[in-house]
């Protein structure tokens, strides 16, 4: 190699490294000053005054924002069943049954990923009075699986497309019937592709909030429309502590999705 062209390669992988680490601090120094001014025991955030927890102390004492903190789990539990159930079902539906319009349908429920989240959330509150139906719990979690299912039928049938058909055959020459082959077969198969879609939902659903400022009611007000009335009046600290304990909510859920990933790879590997 040239001298030249080594200095050329040099200087496009000195690029490359800064670029990698211009983005990674544009993406993650915000999260770790927030996680930082969780532990300062001083109000102003620019200011250190030593480490405290007190902060998450006084967060349990918030009565309302632990509400919202409950209702936010459990709206996003709920999102996730859901949709995991809806968007594994209409994955294998497109993939084993042919039948009309079914391309059509196919772009029809993938439609809600690109509609604009403020445009989505009119539409079903107006949806939602017309149909005189009070907005609480059930609009919510149907406000969020309207866009949460699509991204787990998204992953399944990514899966799907590299399955063997020889399978479910199998399975039913066993004497198994289809639905006791889908459940003992395919959808183990399918279950990495299950977790990630399960997972996407859950951390979907715990951070929307333009959708559920439509569709929520007082008693089903969740986190981040809790969050934003309160930034009304002032940044306040228990904001950064229910914050550091949600993203550790959320690496602990990616660490333990990946795990359980990388075992059931190994076991199928042994297999």
């Amino acid at each position: 190699m040239s001298h030249s062209r080594w200095g050329a390669t040099k200087l496009y992988s000195s690029l490359i490294g800064g670029w990698t680490i211009a983005v990674m601090l544009f993406l993650y120094l915000p999260i770790i000053f927030l996680i930082a001014c969780s532990f300062n025991n001083s109000d102003a955030a620019l200011k250190w005054s030593g480490f405290t927890l007190k902060w998450y102390r006084l967060l349990w004492q918030d009565h309302g924002l632990v509400l919202a903190v409950e209702n936010s789990l459990i709206i996003a539990a709920a999102t996730t069943v859901v949709s995991v159930v809806l968007g594994t079902g209409a994955a294998w539906l497109l993939h084993r049954y042919l039948f009309p319009a079914q391309r059509m349908l196919a772009t029809l429920l993938f439609l809600p990923l690109i509609v604009p989240e403020i445009i989505m959330g009119v539409s079903l509150m107006m949806l939602f009075r017309a149909l005189d139906v009070q907005l609480g719990f059930t609009t919510v979690i149907i406000a969020h699986v309207t866009f949460c299912f699509p991204f787990v039928m998204a992953a399944v049938q990514a899966r799907l497309a590299g399955i063997d058909p020889s399978l479910e055959e199998a399975a039913l020459d066993l004497g198994a019937t289809p639905a006791r082959a889908f459940f003992r077969v395919i959808v183990p198969y399918l279950m990495p592709a299950i977790i990630a879609g399960a997972l996407l939902s859950f951390t979907l659903s715990l951070d929307e909030f333009i959708v559920t400022y439509f569709t929520y009611s007082a008693e089903s007000i969740t986190l981040p429309v809790k969050i934003y009335g309160m930034v009304k009046t002032g940044l306040q600290p228990t904001l950064n502590a229910v914050s550091t304990l949600f993203i550790v909510l959320t690496a602990i859920t990616v660490l333990g999705a990946d795990a359980l990933q990388k075992r059931r790879g190994q076991q199928e590997a042994k297999e």
